[in-house]
């Protein structure tokens, strides 16, 4: 039989062990709230940074957006002047700020000159990449089949090899788009023609592989041409 003396040590223990354990369920419980909070704190900072890379994108996609309308405004600017809009007279075709007649008769190099001038123009001088583009694309849908090609402002009829526009400057090399072997101012078979080839024709059928569609010809030769003239500002 249990003294008093021993029941009360091991009610003490038994307190001492419950206490303990007591301690080690709070320590517990603590370390599981923590760890909560940690894995809440994780989720709000990749949220936080997920939105973070959206709106950035976004900043982006707008940017970008800006950049290109503001292209088109710049390119809009050169067409336009305060209220006035720039214009063709019928049968003429805008680009640029300028305006295109293409022919739809054949004459001579200098006869379809002096048509474009009767016109209030010339035929056509290119000055850039983006008009030799233009041309070519027209080109290509109205030619009806590989010769029929069409003159535009260019010859070396005063000094061979020495090409100039019809205004008179002189033909960047860097700005040229001769076909391959072109100009070669041929003479014709048994040598008849003894000019060569002065005037520049050019055009290509269909699909081209590249803008080098220009070719010297006989001046007197029969073609369609381009006639090139300023878009005039109405308002």
């Amino acid at each position: 039989m249990m003294s008093h003396t021993e029941g009360e040590a091991l009610d003490s223990q038994q307190h001492a062990v419950s206490k303990g354990g007591s301690k080690v369920t709070s320590e517990r419980v603590a370390l599981l709230v923590l760890s909560a909070l940690l894995v809440v704190a994780l989720i709000v900072i990749y949220r936080v940074s997920m939105v973070n890379m959206q709106t950035k994108e976004k900043y982006q996609t707008l940017e970008e957006r800006h950049q290109t309308l503001t292209a088109k405004c710049k390119d809009l600017e050169k067409n336009f002047t305060g209220d006035s809009c720039p214009k063709c007279d019928k049968g003429w075709e805008q680009h640029g700020g300028k305006c295109y007649y293409f022919s739809i008769t054949n004459s001579s190099w200098e006869e379809s000159r002096r048509y474009c001038q009767s016109h209030g123009g010339d035929l056509v001088k290119i000055d850039s990449r983006d008009e030799q583009i233009f041309l070519t694309k027209k080109l290509s849908d109205k030619m009806n089949y590989h010769e029929d090609k069409f003159w535009i402002g260019l010859t070396d009829s005063k000094k061979e090899g020495e090409w100039f526009w019809v205004d008179d400057s002189q033909l960047n090399t860097s700005l040229s788009f001769w076909r391959e072997n072109e100009p070669d101012n041929w003479k014709g078979e048994k040598g008849e023609n003894r000019e060569g080839q002065d005037c520049v024709r050019m055009g290509e059928k269909g699909e081209t592989k590249d803008l080098n569609c220009w070719f010297d010809e006989f001046c007197d030769k029969p073609h369609k041409s381009i006639c090139e003239k300023q878009a005039l500002n109405w308002t």
